[in-house]
């Protein structure tokens, strides 16, 4: 599954929110119906993980925890604890917990941004303006890729 495109949708007051076609579609497509949401690790917006996503990472992450170790033991539950599985409704609608809008400043309407296998939700007026600017984007791309050759 690879998600790709940058769609505003509006939230209603209880917090749902559709969930874009194009993105619904791809989930269908790969037999997901769980989805797991939690507040990105760096910047101030929500990703969604389908659940075959979210499992690899969450494996990923158990290959480097001790169980005899508190801090390895406290970073994994910080990162579990922080999620929560959701599900679309029968009108093809997301509900948002409370919580997760104010961890993020969304009010009322949001961008949801495919990235690659996941899925970020952001507060629309936060990506009114390009991440970078097309020439910082350019050079730090050449730059990155560099890196791998």
């Amino acid at each position: 599954m690879r998600f790709l495109g940058n769609i505003e949708s509006k939230v209603d007051p209880k917090g749902r929110v559709f969930f874009p076609a194009p993105f619904r579609k791809i989930l269908e497509g790969g037999g997901e119906e769980r989805l797991v949401l939690r507040k990105d690790f760096y910047q101030p917006c929500l990703v969604i993980y389908p659940m075959s996503a979210w499992e690899r990472r969450t494996d990923a992450l158990l290959e480097h925890v001790n169980e005899f170790d508190d801090e390895s033991q406290m970073l994994f539950r910080m990162y579990v604890s922080e999620a929560e599985e959701l599900s679309l409704d029968g009108s093809g609608r997301l509900l948002i917990p409370r919580r997760y809008l104010q961890m993020v400043d969304i009010l009322q309407t949001v961008r949801f941004i495919g990235m690659n296998d996941t899925i970020e939700i952001w507060a629309a007026e936060k990506v009114v303006e390009p991440f970078l600017s097309q020439q910082d984007f350019s050079t730090k791309l050449k730059a990155m890729m560099a890196k791998k050759e």
